[in-house]
C-alpha cells in the first residue's frame, strides 16, 4: 500500500515568491508616483488656464488689470509671491477676484509650492512651479502665452515686459 506525503513549498521557493512580489510593488509604486506628479502638472496647467479666463472678464469688467502688483510688498523681481484675497476697490486683480486668487492657489498647492505674480493696468502673468520638477515652471499671461519656462517661477517672468519668458 502507498502512502502519500503532503509536501509543502520549501523555505527557498517562498523566498523567491517573497523577492517576485517585491519586485513587482516596488514596479507599481515608481509608476504611481509618476503619475502623481504628472496630475499635478496637469493641476497646475488647469489652473493657470482659469487664471486666463478670468483675468479676461476681469478686464472687460474694469477696462484694466487694477493696480499695480510688483512686489513692493516683500521682494523685487518684475513680480513677487502671489498676494492673498483682501477684496479693496483698486487693488490689483490678484487681491480683488476670489477666482483668480482661488486658482492660484490651488495651482500653487497641486505644483511644487512656489508661485510668482506680476501686473499693471495693462499686461500680467502668472508663474507656477511643476510639481515633476520643481525648477521649472507654467507661465501664462495677458498675451495668450501658456507655455513651460525651464526655471523657477521667480525668473520665469520676464523683468522688461512683464511677460512669460
Amino acid at each position: 500500500m502507498k502512502t502519500s506525503r503532503n509536501r509543502g513549498f520549501t523555505l527557498l521557493e517562498l523566498l523567491i515568491v517573497l523577492v517576485i512580489v517585491g519586485v513587482l510593488t516596488t514596479i507599481v509604486l515608481v509608476a504611481t508616483s509618476s503619475a502623481r506628479k504628472k496630475g499635478g502638472d496637469a493641476g497646475v496647467k488647469s489652473n493657470l488656464h482659469t487664471i486666463r479666463n478670468q483675468a479676461a472678464i476681469f478686464f472687460t469688467n474694469n477696462n484694466n488689470f487694477g493696480a499695480t502688483y510688483d512686489g513692493n510688498s516683500g521682494g523685487g523681481g518684475p513680480g513677487d509671491e502671489c498676494p492673498s484675497y483682501n477684496n479693496i476697490t483698486g487693488e490689483s486683480m490678484f487681491r480683488v477676484d476670489k477666482i483668480i486668487v482661488n486658482a492660484i492657489t490651488k495651482a500653487t498647492d497641486d505644483g511644487s509650492g512656489s508661485n510668482w505674480c506680476y501686473n499693471n493696468s495693462s499686461v500680467w502673468a502668472v508663474a507656477v512651479s511643476l510639481k515633476s520638477n520643481p525648477a521649472y515652471s507654467w507661465c501664462v499671461d495677458s498675451s495668450g502665452k501658456a507655455k513651460q519656462v525651464n526655471s523657477v517661477p521667480g525668473a520665469a517672468i520676464n523683468a522688461t515686459t512683464h511677460l512669460c519668458n
